[in-house]
């Protein structure tokens, strides 16, 4: 339970699964949310990653969220293609992660994919730089960890958004083919993070969490 007053900032914040993250962190008493859409911060530009570091003198928890890119196939991606997601998914967090303060004792989230563990071939771009970013998050956590400040990347399957709907023609079909016969709920997310943060889970750390209702097939 939080004793004292916290900050939390919650990245690409206002739609889908950050949207829902930011709302059921908005329930815990004394902590202040912040929640930017992509509009208030696009990732790509690393000027304004940057900038909005310097504009916050620390944050509590943090929320590396952001959306995805389109399906191509592996032959269309362009040159532009390659750095924009490389700056979106990547560095741009990178960025974040090397300049933010993080108090001790918070909480970094990284909303990645499913599929950094199973790549689909029509997602090529996505599973590039999200798996990079997950395996950079896992390598700081031991970092991290001295002073108490848990890193968990949530890898969400197929969710109820617009990002879901775009990449199906048929989203109410394609959710009944799954294990449970629908898609995720991005409350659930929601729930999940902000459960971890009010009870302060800390020690589950270095974890990558995988929230596709039973859709993958791997063990770990």
């Amino acid at each position: 339970m939080i004793k004292h007053k916290k900050k939390a900032l919650v990245l690409a914040g206002s739609r889908g699964i950050g949207k829902a993250i930011s709302d059921a962190l908005k329930e815990i008493p004394l902590l202040q949310v912040d929640a930017l859409s992509s509009n208030d911060l696009d990732t790509s530009n690393l000027e304004k990653c940057i900038e909005l570091c310097d504009s916050y003198e620390s944050v509590d928890i943090i929320v590396l969220n952001t959306g995805g890119p389109p399906a191509k196939p592996f032959s269309d991606i362009t040159l532009d293609d390659w750095n924009h997601y490389h700056n979106q998914l990547f560095l741009g967090f990178a960025l974040i992660l090397q300049k933010m303060k993080i108090n001790d004792g918070g909480f970094i989230f990284l909303i990645s994919s499913y599929n950094i563990k199973e790549p689909d071939s029509n997602l090529i771009l996505s599973n590039t730089y999200r798996i990079a970013c997950s395996s950079l998050l896992k390598s700081l956590s031991s970092k991290f960890a001295s002073r108490e400040i848990s890193c968990i990347n949530i890898a969400p399957g197929p969710m109820n958004t617009d990002r879901f709907n775009e990449l199906n023609d048929d989203p109410i079909a394609a959710g009944k083919s799954f294990p449970m016969k629908r898609v995720g709920r991005p409350k659930e997310i929601g729930d999940f993070v902000a459960s971890i943060v009010k009870n302060d889970i800390s020690y589950l750390s270095g974890v990558t969490i995988n929230f596709d209702g039973a859709i993958s097939k791997g063990i770990i």
